[in-house]
């Protein structure tokens, strides 16, 4: 089955906590702190991978993370770093953030990976903390932990003509004549629901790849059947071919059914209706020959109509092989005179922004165990790496930092109260208002 849209829960791996350890050994019975480090967390990267055409795997499982890192051990021994997941889609995949729908990543181009969310960074172990007034700290940083993400994967073809148009107008018929794609063709009245890629070769013109984007309906762009889905295929072509039954044979309007179709594509989130797009009278071997070229030609009613709006019309019969010629050299032609350039989506939503990074500038929590105030983060371990605190001039800045960066408004709110104690790391303060 052919799948183009799926939902997934995507997890990356917790950072490996801190180790929390002194040197034992026969001659040094209190030796000093050899806690080791937390390994990271693995990240979760979606990659390109040519060999699939569908979303069709993810259907089955609902949720992907990635491993957790190790925690620290003794002997200054750093824990594993977990494994990354490496998910791997098809060319031209959109990951989306499910909730705000905002565009995380377009597989397309030149974009063949990229790390949607990063593991966890590993804790510090407690042999980071000693200091000359604090040689044996039993304190370790606990790994920063797991991001998880809801997303959703959405297939859009990369082609550079889409051929749009009621079901049964001859779309299939035409791709497999004039391309290398198979797709099955039979006159039955359901519309094919996997779009069908096909490579165009030309002898002395550049040749191009052609889609059969799946039938449209009335109601599509509003979703009805699967509308929104097919319509999502457009997107990415650069030239429309506007297929019609010209002969009516089907028993519909050929000028009816343009005005619906181009009313679909105008009425999608994108107005596909902004796209270069021809015209293609298809079996016109089922018109009677009285009237054909005359002023009772469907086709010439179309010409009449279309042309002075900028729309070039090709007359064709694809079960004869009619005017096929001229359509795909006009169509070559077409293609030389637009931007070459594939639509690539834009980042709209940045996980690592939104969850918060590596750079999240702390924490302050109450650890109820211990009875203390912890406060942690980047943000901290940077200051405290360039602050001498066993200085007045350094204390000062201490206090300067902690009320303009809104940490003592959050240890009031917590509930502190004089003589409790605060932690940032290896260091710890009794609170005085």
């Amino acid at each position: 089955m052919f799948t183009d849209k799926v939902r997934i829960i995507i997890a990356s791996g917790k950072g490996g906590d801190g180790h929390v350890s002194f040197r034992r050994e026969k001659f040094v019975p209190n030796g000093g702190p050899d806690g080791g480090d937390g390994g990271k967390g693995g990240d979760v990267i979606f990659a390109v991978d040519e060999g699939l055409n569908t979303l069709s795997e993810f259907r089955h499982k609902g949720k992907y993370a990635a491993e957790h890192g190790e925690d620290g051990k003794k002997k200054n021994m750093t824990g594993r770093g977990g494994n990354d997941l490496i998910i791997k889609v098809p060319e031209g995949t959109v990951v989306r953030d499910a909730e705000s729908g905002k565009v995380i990543v377009d597989l397309s181009g030149d974009m063949k990976q990229y790390t949607v969310l990063r593991g966890g960074r590993g804790g510090n172990g407690n042999q980071h903390y000693a200091t000359s007034t604090m040689q044996a700290p039993k304190y370790a940083q606990p790994g920063q932990p797991s991001k998880q993400l809801e997303v959703i994967l959405e297939l859009k073809v990369i082609a550079d003509v889409g051929l749009v148009g009621y079901p049964n107008v001859g779309k299939s018929t035409l791709l497999s004549i004039v391309s290398n794609a198979k797709p099955k063709v039979a006159n039955y009245h359901f519309t094919t629901l996997t779009p069908m890629l096909g490579v165009v070769d030309l002898e002395d013109a550049d040749g191009f790849v052609m889609a059969d984007i799946p039938g449209l309906i009335e109601g599509a762009a509003e979703g009805v059947g699967l509308g929104h889905e097919f319509l999502a295929h457009i997107e990415r072509c650069r030239l429309l071919i506007h297929m019609v039954d010209a002969s009516g044979s089907e028993g519909r309007d050929p000028m009816d059914d343009i005005e619906k179709i181009n009313l679909e594509l105008a009425r999608y989130r994108i107005d596909l209706t902004k796209k270069k797009q021809v015209i293609v009278c298809n079996k016109t071997d089922l018109i009677p020959p009285d009237i054909q070229g005359t002023e009772l030609d469907p086709v010439t009613e179309i010409r009449e109509k279309y042309e002075p709006l900028g729309y070039t019309v090709y007359s064709i019969s694809a079960a004869t092989g009619s005017g096929i010629r001229e359509l795909l050299y006009g169509i070559s032609h077409e293609l030389s005179l637009l931007p070459e350039k594939t639509k690539i989506f834009e980042q709209e939503y940045d996980p690592d922004e939104a969850l918060g990074g590596s750079d999240e500038p702390y924490t302050v929590v109450y650890d109820a165990k211990e009875d203390e105030y912890v406060v942690e983060g980047p943000r901290i371990e940077r200051m405290l790496g360039y602050t001498n605190l066993e200085t007045e001039k350094g204390l000062a800045f201490f206090q300067k930092f902690m009320k303009e960066n809104g940490i003592l408004e959050r240890l009031k709110d917590l509930g502190i109260k004089e003589g409790d104690t605060v932690r940032l790391y290896g260091h710890s303060f009794e609170y005085y208002e």
